[in-house]
């Protein structure tokens, strides 16, 4: 065992010089973000999870919200600029990301798109977000994270 696990977001963050703490966690499948969460002690409200959604336009966006939010879709829409978006089917996670579902990071999918992080994430020093494989989560400052993956940060999450 006791090899360390270079996923390609790991691999992003070392190649762009970015701080960051890797937490691993034994997992054989998916769970979502808040048992993630519990199992490496994240805070909840700094754990971030991972969606890919495809607009009226038939590209595709990455957003990152708090894992005990919904997103907006129509915030979400707006800050692309597109008519609305829809999540995309399970099935295609891969083929798209290159990722598993419960192991879809923001870093290192197959193609870089327009990323947005809930403007949440700029309240804190630190955010956890998925490591790019299931049982691996990352904890980094959300303004190296948006640098790195070229993202803003805007308002997407559902208002109770």
């Amino acid at each position: 065992m006791g090899k360390e696990v270079k996923t390609n977001a790991v691999r992003i963050l070392d190649r762009n010089k970015i701080n960051y703490e890797l937490l691993t966690y034994e997992c054989d499948e998916f769970i979502d973000g808040l048992h993630t969460a519990e199992k490496t002690g994240a805070p909840v409200e700094q754990t971030y999870k991972t969606l890919v959604m495809q607009g009226k336009s038939k590209k595709y966006y990455v957003f990152v919200i708090p894992i005990a939010e919904e997103v907006d879709l129509k915030a979400a829409a707006r800050s692309v600029g597109e008519k609305s978006v829809e999540m995309i089917h399970v099935k295609d996670i891969t083929a798209i990301t290159g990722y598993v579902r419960g192991g879809c990071s923001p870093l290192g999918m197959k193609k870089q798109f327009p990323t947005v992080i809930d403007s949440t994430a700029e309240a804190f020093d630190q955010m956890y977000v998925s490591g790019g494989r299931i049982g691996t989560t990352v904890r980094l400052n959300p303004k190296d994270l948006a640098r790195v993956v070229r993202a803003e940060f805007a308002d997407i999450i559902a208002k109770h």
